[in-house]
Protein backbone atom coordinates (compact mmCIF):
# COMPACT_ATOMS: atom_id res chain seq x y z
CA UNK A 1 0.00 0.00 0.00
CA UNK A 2 3.00 2.41 0.67
CA UNK A 3 4.51 1.61 -2.16
CA UNK A 4 1.20 2.37 -4.26
CA UNK A 5 1.03 5.58 -2.32
CA UNK A 6 4.35 6.70 -3.61
CA UNK A 7 4.24 5.88 -7.05
CA UNK A 8 0.91 7.60 -7.08
CA UNK A 9 1.57 10.75 -5.92
CA UNK A 10 1.55 14.25 -8.02
CA UNK A 11 4.16 17.20 -7.56
CA UNK A 12 3.27 20.37 -8.55
CA UNK A 13 6.85 22.23 -8.89
CA UNK A 14 7.24 25.41 -7.35
CA UNK A 15 5.45 28.90 -9.06
CA UNK A 16 8.48 30.75 -7.77
CA UNK A 17 12.08 30.38 -7.54
CA UNK A 18 11.74 33.13 -5.10
CA UNK A 19 9.16 31.84 -3.08
CA UNK A 20 7.95 28.13 -2.33
CA UNK A 21 4.35 26.88 -2.82
CA UNK A 22 2.18 26.61 0.32
CA UNK A 23 -1.00 25.99 2.15
CA UNK A 24 -3.10 24.07 -0.36
CA UNK A 25 -6.65 24.15 -0.64
CA UNK A 26 -8.99 21.83 -2.80
CA UNK A 27 -12.48 22.46 -4.16
CA UNK A 28 -14.84 20.33 -6.53
CA UNK A 29 -17.34 20.53 -8.55
CA UNK A 30 -18.67 20.17 -12.26
CA UNK A 31 -15.65 17.30 -13.30
CA UNK A 32 -13.37 19.61 -11.94
CA UNK A 33 -11.14 20.04 -9.51
CA UNK A 34 -9.47 23.18 -8.28
CA UNK A 35 -6.37 23.42 -6.29
CA UNK A 36 -5.69 27.13 -4.67
CA UNK A 37 -2.38 27.85 -3.09
CA UNK A 38 -0.43 30.82 -2.52
CA UNK A 39 3.38 31.95 -3.17
CA UNK A 40 4.74 34.72 -2.09
CA UNK A 41 2.32 37.76 -2.48
CA UNK A 42 0.31 35.78 -5.06
CA UNK A 43 -2.62 33.87 -5.26
CA UNK A 44 -2.45 30.69 -7.65
CA UNK A 45 -4.77 28.38 -9.20
CA UNK A 46 -4.54 24.91 -11.07
CA UNK A 47 -7.30 22.85 -12.18
CA UNK A 48 -7.81 19.24 -13.06
CA UNK A 49 -10.34 17.64 -15.31
CA UNK A 50 -9.78 14.07 -14.40
CA UNK A 51 -10.61 14.26 -10.71
CA UNK A 52 -6.84 14.76 -9.45
CA UNK A 53 -5.15 12.35 -11.44
CA UNK A 54 -3.38 14.82 -13.50
CA UNK A 55 -3.35 19.00 -12.91
CA UNK A 56 -3.15 21.81 -15.72
CA UNK A 57 -0.09 24.67 -15.34
CA UNK A 58 -1.02 26.66 -12.46
CA UNK A 59 -2.29 30.51 -13.27
CA UNK A 60 -1.76 33.63 -10.99
CA UNK A 61 -5.27 34.75 -9.54
CA UNK A 62 -4.24 37.88 -8.18
CA UNK A 63 -1.01 39.24 -6.08
CA UNK A 64 -2.13 40.48 -2.67
CA UNK A 65 1.05 42.60 -0.63
CA UNK A 66 2.00 41.39 2.74
CA UNK A 67 -0.32 38.00 2.22
CA UNK A 68 -0.67 35.59 5.42
CA UNK A 69 0.62 32.38 4.57
CA UNK A 70 1.51 29.61 7.34
CA UNK A 71 0.11 27.87 10.38
CA UNK A 72 -3.32 27.31 8.00
CA UNK A 73 -3.01 30.74 6.48
CA UNK A 74 -3.36 31.61 3.11
CA UNK A 75 -6.17 30.71 0.13
CA UNK A 76 -9.51 29.38 0.63
CA UNK A 77 -11.72 28.19 -2.63
CA UNK A 78 -14.94 27.10 -2.98
CA UNK A 79 -16.97 25.84 -6.44
CA UNK A 80 -20.59 25.65 -7.41
CA UNK A 81 -21.34 25.19 -11.13
CA UNK A 82 -18.25 27.14 -13.24
CA UNK A 83 -17.84 29.33 -10.68
CA UNK A 84 -15.01 29.53 -8.51
CA UNK A 85 -14.49 31.83 -5.44
CA UNK A 86 -11.09 32.16 -3.85
CA UNK A 87 -9.99 34.62 -0.98
CA UNK A 88 -7.14 35.71 1.20
CA UNK A 89 -5.81 37.98 3.85
CA UNK A 90 -3.43 40.28 3.99
CA UNK A 91 -1.22 41.17 7.06
CA UNK A 92 -2.63 44.04 9.07
CA UNK A 93 -5.82 44.32 6.54
CA UNK A 94 -8.82 42.85 5.36
CA UNK A 95 -10.54 39.41 3.89
CA UNK A 96 -10.69 39.97 0.11
CA UNK A 97 -12.31 37.55 -2.17
CA UNK A 98 -12.04 36.68 -5.91
CA UNK A 99 -14.77 35.32 -8.35
CA UNK A 100 -14.62 33.96 -11.84
CA UNK A 101 -17.92 32.77 -13.20
CA UNK A 102 -16.41 30.71 -16.36
CA UNK A 103 -14.48 28.19 -14.59
CA UNK A 104 -10.98 30.35 -14.07
CA UNK A 105 -10.49 31.98 -17.19
CA UNK A 106 -11.17 35.46 -16.04
CA UNK A 107 -11.53 36.80 -12.54
CA UNK A 108 -12.95 39.46 -10.91
CA UNK A 109 -11.56 42.61 -8.68
CA UNK A 110 -11.56 41.84 -4.93
CA UNK A 111 -14.21 42.48 -2.73
CA UNK A 112 -14.15 42.93 1.35
CA UNK A 113 -15.88 40.64 2.65
CA UNK A 114 -15.07 41.66 6.36
CA UNK A 115 -17.32 45.33 6.85
CA UNK A 116 -15.17 46.45 9.77
CA UNK A 117 -11.68 47.43 8.32
CA UNK A 118 -8.90 45.46 9.36
CA UNK A 119 -10.81 42.87 11.73
CA UNK A 120 -9.95 39.97 9.81
CA UNK A 121 -6.46 40.89 10.02
CA UNK A 122 -5.35 37.38 12.36
CA UNK A 123 -5.47 35.77 8.72
CA UNK A 124 -7.63 32.54 9.74
CA UNK A 125 -11.00 32.08 8.01
CA UNK A 126 -12.96 29.05 5.83
CA UNK A 127 -15.46 29.46 3.49
CA UNK A 128 -17.99 26.65 2.34
CA UNK A 129 -21.00 26.38 -0.66
CA UNK A 130 -23.92 24.04 -1.27
CA UNK A 131 -24.59 23.13 -4.93
CA UNK A 132 -27.22 25.76 -4.85
CA UNK A 133 -24.36 28.84 -4.31
CA UNK A 134 -25.05 29.28 -0.77
CA UNK A 135 -21.85 30.31 0.63
CA UNK A 136 -20.33 31.29 3.68
CA UNK A 137 -17.39 32.83 4.93
CA UNK A 138 -16.16 32.83 8.51
CA UNK A 139 -13.24 33.96 10.52
CA UNK A 140 -11.27 35.06 13.87
CA UNK A 141 -12.05 38.62 14.22
CA UNK A 142 -11.32 41.61 16.30
CA UNK A 143 -13.23 44.36 15.59
CA UNK A 144 -14.38 44.31 19.85
CA UNK A 145 -10.77 44.01 20.85
CA UNK A 146 -10.82 40.29 21.43
CA UNK A 147 -11.04 37.43 19.12
CA UNK A 148 -14.63 36.75 18.49
CA UNK A 149 -16.35 34.26 15.48
CA UNK A 150 -17.46 36.50 12.50
CA UNK A 151 -18.96 35.24 9.45
CA UNK A 152 -20.65 36.84 5.96
CA UNK A 153 -23.64 34.82 3.94
CA UNK A 154 -24.12 35.03 -0.19
CA UNK A 155 -27.02 33.87 -1.61
CA UNK A 156 -25.71 34.44 -5.37
CA UNK A 157 -22.77 31.92 -5.30
CA UNK A 158 -20.00 35.05 -3.86
CA UNK A 159 -21.41 37.88 -5.91
CA UNK A 160 -22.83 39.46 -3.12
CA UNK A 161 -22.21 38.91 0.47
CA UNK A 162 -24.38 40.00 3.43
CA UNK A 163 -23.90 42.35 6.27
CA UNK A 164 -20.96 40.75 8.70
CA UNK A 165 -22.45 38.55 11.54
CA UNK A 166 -21.06 38.23 15.00
CA UNK A 167 -21.46 34.34 15.59
CA UNK A 168 -20.25 33.33 18.72
CA UNK A 169 -18.06 35.38 22.12
CA UNK A 170 -16.51 33.44 24.14
CA UNK A 171 -17.78 34.24 28.20
CA UNK A 172 -14.28 34.73 29.44
CA UNK A 173 -13.81 37.08 26.42
CA UNK A 174 -11.66 35.31 23.77
CA UNK A 175 -11.45 32.20 21.85
CA UNK A 176 -8.64 30.83 20.92
CA UNK A 177 -6.40 33.21 18.96
CA UNK A 178 -4.52 31.63 16.31
CA UNK A 179 -6.28 28.41 15.33
CA UNK A 180 -8.51 28.39 11.88
CA UNK A 181 -11.90 27.63 12.05
CA UNK A 182 -13.58 24.91 10.13
CA UNK A 183 -16.78 25.15 7.62
CA UNK A 184 -19.08 22.88 6.29
CA UNK A 185 -22.07 22.99 4.17
CA UNK A 186 -24.96 20.65 4.87
CA UNK A 187 -27.27 21.86 1.95
CA UNK A 188 -29.99 24.07 1.57
CA UNK A 189 -28.65 27.04 3.31
CA UNK A 190 -27.38 25.39 6.54
CA UNK A 191 -23.74 25.06 7.69
CA UNK A 192 -21.77 23.42 10.48
CA UNK A 193 -18.43 25.70 11.86
CA UNK A 194 -15.89 24.68 14.34
CA UNK A 195 -13.06 26.38 16.04
CA UNK A 196 -10.85 26.31 18.90
CA UNK A 197 -12.74 27.94 22.02
CA UNK A 198 -11.01 29.15 25.37
CA UNK A 199 -12.87 28.25 28.73
CA UNK A 200 -12.19 27.71 31.83
CA UNK A 201 -8.25 27.48 31.07
CA UNK A 202 -8.98 25.00 28.00
CA UNK A 203 -8.62 24.89 24.55
CA UNK A 204 -10.99 22.52 22.95
CA UNK A 205 -12.74 22.74 20.05
CA UNK A 206 -16.74 23.20 19.45
CA UNK A 207 -19.37 22.86 16.83
CA UNK A 208 -22.29 24.89 16.13
CA UNK A 209 -24.93 24.78 13.03
CA UNK A 210 -25.95 28.35 11.19
CA UNK A 211 -28.83 28.61 9.12
CA UNK A 212 -29.75 31.40 6.92
CA UNK A 213 -26.90 33.41 8.70
CA UNK A 214 -28.06 32.84 12.11
CA UNK A 215 -26.59 30.64 14.66
CA UNK A 216 -28.83 27.48 15.59
CA UNK A 217 -28.62 26.02 18.77
CA UNK A 218 -26.08 26.07 20.90
CA UNK A 219 -22.07 25.00 20.69
CA UNK A 220 -21.24 21.35 21.04
CA UNK A 221 -17.68 20.45 22.84
CA UNK A 222 -15.77 17.69 20.63
CA UNK A 223 -14.82 14.89 22.34
CA UNK A 224 -14.48 13.87 26.06
CA UNK A 225 -10.84 15.26 27.43
CA UNK A 226 -10.07 18.78 27.72
CA UNK A 227 -6.93 20.69 27.19
CA UNK A 228 -5.69 22.74 30.17
CA UNK A 229 -3.40 25.58 28.07
CA UNK A 230 -2.60 28.69 28.25
CA UNK A 231 -1.50 29.49 25.06
CA UNK A 232 -2.77 29.49 21.33
CA UNK A 233 -1.64 25.87 19.29
CA UNK A 234 -2.50 27.98 16.01
CA UNK A 235 -3.67 24.60 14.75
CA UNK A 236 -7.24 24.30 13.49
CA UNK A 237 -8.86 20.91 12.80
CA UNK A 238 -11.66 19.41 9.89
CA UNK A 239 -15.24 18.33 9.84
CA UNK A 240 -16.69 16.42 7.64
CA UNK A 241 -20.26 14.38 7.57
CA UNK A 242 -20.06 10.23 7.81
CA UNK A 243 -23.24 8.34 7.60
CA UNK A 244 -25.39 11.22 8.33
CA UNK A 245 -23.23 12.09 11.67
CA UNK A 246 -21.08 14.96 11.75
CA UNK A 247 -17.90 14.27 12.38
CA UNK A 248 -14.73 16.10 13.33
CA UNK A 249 -10.79 15.48 13.66
CA UNK A 250 -8.55 17.79 15.69
CA UNK A 251 -5.08 18.53 17.74
CA UNK A 252 -4.99 17.95 21.63
CA UNK A 253 -1.86 18.02 23.17
CA UNK A 254 0.70 16.22 21.09
CA UNK A 255 -1.85 13.79 19.53
CA UNK A 256 -4.91 13.80 16.66
CA UNK A 257 -8.15 12.45 17.53
CA UNK A 258 -11.38 11.65 15.63
CA UNK A 259 -14.62 12.34 17.17
CA UNK A 260 -18.24 11.04 15.98
CA UNK A 261 -21.05 12.70 18.23
CA UNK A 262 -21.86 9.84 20.95
CA UNK A 263 -18.96 7.81 20.54
CA UNK A 264 -16.20 8.01 22.57
CA UNK A 265 -13.47 9.81 20.91
CA UNK A 266 -10.31 7.92 19.22
CA UNK A 267 -6.80 8.62 18.99
CA UNK A 268 -5.56 8.40 15.49
CA UNK A 269 -2.12 8.95 16.00
CA UNK A 270 1.14 11.67 17.87
CA UNK A 271 0.43 14.35 15.30
CA UNK A 272 -0.71 17.85 14.30
CA UNK A 273 -1.83 20.06 11.50
CA UNK A 274 -5.19 17.47 10.72
CA UNK A 275 -7.38 17.52 8.11
CA UNK A 276 -10.57 15.30 7.56
CA UNK A 277 -13.20 14.35 4.22
CA UNK A 278 -15.53 11.27 4.72
CA UNK A 279 -17.44 9.30 1.67
CA UNK A 280 -19.63 6.00 1.30
CA UNK A 281 -16.66 4.18 2.73
CA UNK A 282 -15.99 6.52 6.18
CA UNK A 283 -13.74 8.97 7.47
CA UNK A 284 -10.22 9.65 6.29
CA UNK A 285 -7.94 11.57 8.09
CA UNK A 286 -4.43 13.54 7.44
CA UNK A 287 -2.26 14.60 9.46
CA UNK A 288 1.74 15.66 9.82
CA UNK A 289 3.66 13.43 12.48
CA UNK A 290 7.37 14.94 12.44
CA UNK A 291 7.90 15.91 9.11
CA UNK A 292 5.86 12.44 7.73
CA UNK A 293 2.55 13.13 5.92
CA UNK A 294 0.03 10.49 7.27
CA UNK A 295 -2.66 9.18 6.66
CA UNK A 296 -5.95 7.41 8.32
CA UNK A 297 -8.07 5.35 5.47
CA UNK A 298 -10.88 3.36 6.08
CA UNK A 299 -10.40 -0.31 6.32
CA UNK A 300 -6.46 0.07 6.85
CA UNK A 301 -5.72 -0.81 9.98
CA UNK A 302 -2.04 1.27 10.26
CA UNK A 303 -1.98 4.67 9.00
CA UNK A 304 -0.45 5.64 5.71
CA UNK A 305 2.88 7.23 5.26
CA UNK A 306 2.29 9.69 2.06
CA UNK A 307 5.49 11.59 2.80
CA UNK A 308 8.35 11.80 4.50
CA UNK A 309 9.02 15.62 4.13
CA UNK A 310 5.34 17.02 4.14
CA UNK A 311 3.64 19.74 6.08
CA UNK A 312 -0.22 21.52 6.08
CA UNK A 313 -1.78 18.63 4.56
CA UNK A 314 -5.68 19.36 3.42
CA UNK A 315 -8.35 16.41 1.85
CA UNK A 316 -11.16 16.85 -0.68
CA UNK A 317 -13.93 14.31 -0.95
CA UNK A 318 -14.29 13.68 -5.14
CA UNK A 319 -17.77 12.79 -6.78
CA UNK A 320 -16.12 9.40 -8.56
CA UNK A 321 -15.84 8.08 -4.81
CA UNK A 322 -11.96 8.92 -4.02
CA UNK A 323 -10.49 11.49 -1.71
CA UNK A 324 -7.72 13.60 -2.82
CA UNK A 325 -4.92 14.63 -0.11
CA UNK A 326 -2.46 17.45 -1.40
CA UNK A 327 0.77 18.96 0.98
CA UNK A 328 3.28 21.09 1.17
CA UNK A 329 6.71 19.23 -0.10
CA UNK A 330 10.07 21.06 -0.18
CA UNK A 331 8.91 23.71 -1.72
CA UNK A 332 6.26 21.98 -4.36
CA UNK A 333 2.86 20.80 -3.70
CA UNK A 334 2.06 17.26 -3.50
CA UNK A 335 -1.27 15.77 -4.35
CA UNK A 336 -2.52 12.01 -4.27
CA UNK A 337 -5.12 10.02 -4.31
CA UNK A 338 -6.87 8.14 -1.52
CA UNK A 339 -9.17 5.13 -3.54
Amino acid sequence: MLALAVLLALRLQPVSPEAPNRQPQMAAANGVVALAFGSGDSIWLTRSLDSGRTFGAPAKIATLPKMLLGRHRGPRVVMVGNTIVVSAIASGSDLFAWRSADGGKTWSKPTVINDHPTSAREGLHAMSTDPEGRMAAVWLDDRSGHKQLWGAFSKDAGATWSKNAMLYASAEGTICECCHPSLLSLGKGEFAVMWRNNLEGSRDFYVMKLRDGKVVGTPAKQGQGTWKLNACPMDGGGIAISKGELITAWRREKDVYLYEPGKPEVKLATGQDAALAANAKGAYAIWTSGTAIEARVPGVAAPLRLSDAGAFPALLALPDGAVLAAWEENGALATHRLE
